[in-house]
């Protein structure tokens, strides 16, 4: 069946109207005799019938000119309609499947996934399998996970935040190990910051660590007062958060800018702490192992991933480091076996229908595998030991994004025991109340439902990164350039004057806002103007619920 084109307004006209001329031009004649010149094979008739012709054109009104404005679809490029957003509501191409499930027959706002993400997702089946490989997993593995599962306690609430912290949008963020209440994050710039958020107005940022985007960070586990940082510019620093001195491990750009088919950047990073190896990956396949303790590369680069393609992310299984997840821009994530890495010799393909922007493996156990794609799914696999040719459950989620963002990665609850909450931020807007939010989620990956959302009316932007802390109640999201702090709302609420303490605005806070979505566009003034507050009382609390989300 032939696509509807969904009706909508006629196209707009524009007619322009001509200035009557009462007097015959100067400057019309001498562009005649010009012309009449020019043509020198026009015949004296013809030259004479151009004579009256301008003569009496000049004497009566000219007819005006109509032009008609077409309105061209971003998605599929053909006029007469129009496809994206009108404030919350995204209006899909009548050409193109569904934005949200990729499917056809409806459109995003009569989406079932929209409602409920756990509609069509099963939950975990209970397999009766008997093998050697069962066998081991649930004598050294299962004993880690309990059978029971805890109540979830969710951060919901905006405890603390710097606006416009970083000078270009947040593209990942890291608690120290140790110390609860330091937080790092990385930027588009290549800066790092460090924030202690307890005392809110501690706060540093170094910006002559890389030249561009910081992909990735980890902490050195022989120095927690270190951090490895992996950037776009094609390098692997070493920087101390106390002096912010940096030393580079690895350039892979030695030369300098030879042309995009040769520039080489670093993606993904990890570090096998039984080996102390740091491992990275660039936008050809390629990882490189680095020896922690020389700071030098060890062996040639491997190719883990098709050629000249994008490595996303790495990352070692927490309790046999030596298994390493990997995923590209190939759409594959791949298990190998470091012990004997080499071009071709991964243990498991997991194929995907587009980019994987990351997997991980389960911080308890490691026995599950979480990915996160561009095609709006959440995939999961219960155990790496059973059939891992199909996922065993598929979360449809809106994180497919037509702009500039840093992706979307779904993270697991290093807390949760029972390995089956994860966080994740939502690209397409919801309604509430009249404004239009981007919440941040959190599912239930056991049967896809939907835990609880969490938004703040004053966050208008888009929230891709988000990270939980290993051991508090306490979530850091980082939207555009702002970093913000979200504890569990506790039963007597705070006045809005001592939250407002807890808010540091960097820049200039008499930056209007536009109304745009983008993340480099600087729309978080969160709580910088107070008219706002005056002018529109708006009051959206985050919603924990059973998987219905009540817009």
């Amino acid at each position: 069946m032939a696509p509807q084109t969904r009706r909508g307004p006629s196209f707009p006209k524009i007619v322009i109207e001509r200035d009557s001329d009462t007097e015959d031009s100067s400057e019309e004649e001498d562009f005649d005799d010009e012309v009449q010149k020019l043509a020198g094979e026009a015949s004296d008739d013809e030259q004479a019938e151009e004579k009256d012709d301008a003569s009496t054109s000049t004497k009566r009104k000219r007819e005006p000119i109509t032009i008609s404005l077409k309105r061209v679809c971003k998605v599929c490029k053909q006029s007469g309609h129009e496809a994206g957003f009108r404030g919350a509501t995204y209006i899909d191409c009548p050409m193109k499947p569904c934005f949200l499930c990729k499917l056809p027959g409806h459109t995003t706002m009569t989406c079932p996934h929209k409602v409920a993400t756990e509609f069509g997702v099963s939950p975990a089946p209970l397999k009766n399998s008997h093998n050697s490989l069962k066998y081991l997993f649930d004598r050294q593995l299962r004993c880690h996970v309990p059978k029971m599962k805890p109540a979830f306690v969710i951060p919901n609430k905006v405890n603390c935040a710097v606006i416009r912290y970083h000078s270009r949008r947040v593209t990942c963020l890291e608690f120290h190990p140790t110390k609860n209440n330091i937080l790092i994050s990385g930027d588009k710039k290549g800066q790092l910051g460090v924030w202690d958020y307890e005392k809110v107005h501690e706060r540093i940022v170094y910006g002559n660590i890389h030249s561009c985007i910081l992909n990735n960070m980890k902490y050195n586990p022989l120095n927690d007062g270190t951090v490895y940082g992996a950037s776009s510019d094609g390098t692997v620093s070493c920087t101390d958060l106390e002096t912010g001195i940096s030393s580079s491990l690895v350039n892979l750009n030695p030369t300098g800018w030879q042309g995009p088919s040769s520039w080489k950047m670093l993606y993904g990073l990890d570090l096998n702490s039984d080996k102390g190896i740091l491992l990275a990956a660039d936008n050809f396949g390629l990882l490189y192992m680095i020896d922690a303790r020389s700071n030098n590369v060890t062996g040639k680069p491997i190719l883990i991933h098709k050629k000249k393609s994008k490595v996303t992310g790495l990352h070692c299984h927490p309790l046999q480091p030596d298994l390493l997840l990997s995923c590209g821009n190939d759409h594959f994530a791949r298990i190998w076996d470091i012990r004997r890495l080499e071009d071709g010799s991964s243990i498991y393909n997991l194929q995907h229908k587009r980019v994987v922007n990351s997997a991980y493996f389960s911080p308890q156990s490691g026995s599950k595998i979480l990915t996160t794609s561009q095609d709006n799914r959440i995939r999961v696999w219960d155990s790496i030991f059973g059939d891992l040719d199909s996922p065993s459950r598929e979360i449809v989620h809106s994180q497919d994004f037509n702009r500039h963002l840093t992706p979307f990665r779904a993270e697991w609850d290093p807390k949760d025991i029972s390995e089956s909450l994860v966080v994740v931020g939502r690209y397409i807007s919801e309604n509430y109340n009249g404004v239009a939010l981007h919440p941040i989620d959190f599912i239930d990956i056991t049967n896809g439902q939907l835990v609880a959302e969490v938004m703040d009316p004053n966050i208008m932007t888009i929230t891709p990164v988000n990270k939980l802390h290993p051991r508090d109640d306490v979530l850091a999201s980082g939207s555009s350039r702002s970093i913000f702090i979200w504890k569990p709302q506790e039963n007597t609420e705070l006045e809005r004057e001592e939250v407002a303490n807890r808010i540091i605005i960097c820049g200039k806070a008499e930056k209007s806002r536009k109304g745009k979505l983008d993340d480099d566009s600087g729309d978080d003034d969160m709580f910088d103007s107070k008219k706002n507050s005056k002018t529109k009382k708006i009051h959206v609390k985050s919603k924990v619920h059973g998987g219905k989300r009540k817009c």
